[in-house]
């Protein structure tokens, strides 16, 4: 990592830690401690498990699409790329950096740099879909709760979708109106000229029509392997439920019991949804706000409220980060291509 990503981790953790203070104002101090001390163990380890099979199904996902174009690439090297990707997802604004942070990890594994970029983009198309998906299931069952809860934030929640759903269909649009989208691409972009310089233009334009007509070449590629797709999309959902259900098995180390697993798990897929839209790293603030307040029926203690805040933080933030610094010291191998 740069000096400027070490820079922004400790602010990001420092940050972390002003919220949490933050939070704790007028909370009794001795309470949390109790209520950290009767905690189930059990079933807080059962949501360590979850971010684990959360992060080691990405590894699947990456295993399944390598395995017949280079041999020697080891699970490995497949289950550190999920690890760096969410340490520069955490330290980057709307988690920017996990895909450049994954292709360089990838091509010290000795992949090749369009093969790592196809990996990369296949799986990125099926992760945003099943992301809409579970997204259309959860705002049915959880909107209304969340609109009286957020009111105006949860126009961020619409939003949020709106810009997930938008990178779908233009993939669709790539994959089946390759011509038309490209055309109609060219046109859009064309007021960036009045702003930009003739050669700044210019080379923007080209790199986007590269970026197109890589995406279409992938996208036959997907097309004629339906089978491994399909595979790789049912890993993802599961990965996806695994990560969801965090905070119902949070809520039962905590001893809060009569939650309905399916509301709980919604909620949280409409948290993701907020998180995605703030513009600061791993969407600090946003994220722990969004979480106290919807999550404020259930638990009516103020410390056991504060206490599992920061217990689904560490899960499905810091976790992340600091994983992905220990994968950022392990030597990758080196693969070779079948």
């Amino acid at each position: 990592m740069s000096r400027k990503n070490w820079l922004v981790l400790i602010l990001m953790l420092l940050a972390g830690g002003g919220i949490f203070a933050y939070s704790l104002r007028g909370t009794d101090i001795h309470q949390l401690g109790r209520d950290l001390a009767a905690m189930n163990w059990g079933w807080f380890l059962v949501a360590v498990i979850c971010i684990c099979i959360y992060l080691g199904l990405e590894g699947v996902v990456v295993k399944i699409f390598m395995g017949n174009r280079f041999k020697n690439f080891t699970w490995k090297d497949a289950l550190r790329l999920p690890l760096i990707e969410q340490l520069f997802n955490g330290i980057t604004p709307f988690s920017t950096g996990g895909q450049p942070a994954q292709l360089l990890a990838m091509l010290q594994s000795g992949v090749d740099g369009g093969i790592a970029s196809s990996v990369l983009l296949m799986k990125f198309v099926v992760f945003q879909s099943m992301i809409v998906i579970n997204f259309l299931i959860s705002i049915l069952i959880g909107f209304h709760y969340i609109a009286s809860k957020l009111h105006a934030l949860s126009l961020f929640v619409i939003f949020g979708f709106l810009i997930h759903l938008s990178v779908i269909v233009a993939l669709l649009m790539v994959m089946y109106w390759y011509k038309f989208t490209k055309k109609m691409t060219n046109i859009c972009i064309k007021p960036a000229a009045w702003f930009m310089e003739p050669q700044h233009y210019a080379d923007m334009k080209v790199r986007l029509n590269e970026k197109i007509d890589s995406f279409y070449s992938e996208s036959l590629r997907m097309k004629s392997q339906y089978k491994k797709m399909a595979k790789v999309a049912l890993v993802t959902i599961i990965q996806l439920q695994a990560y969801y259900v965090i905070p119902y098995f949070i809520l039962l180390a905590l001893g809060v019991h009569g939650v309905n697993l399916i509301m709980v798990t919604s909620l949280h897929v409409l948290i993701f949804m907020i998180i995605s839209l703030f513009p600061i790293p791993g969407g600090t603030g946003g994220a722990e706000y969004s979480f106290s307040v919807l999550f404020s029926s259930f638990i009516h203690s103020n410390s056991k409220m504060v206490l599992a805040m920061l217990l689904w933080r560490v899960l499905t933030y810091y976790f992340g980060i600091f994983t992905g610094i220990f994968a950022l010291f392990i030597r990758p191998d080196k693969a070779s291509k079948s």
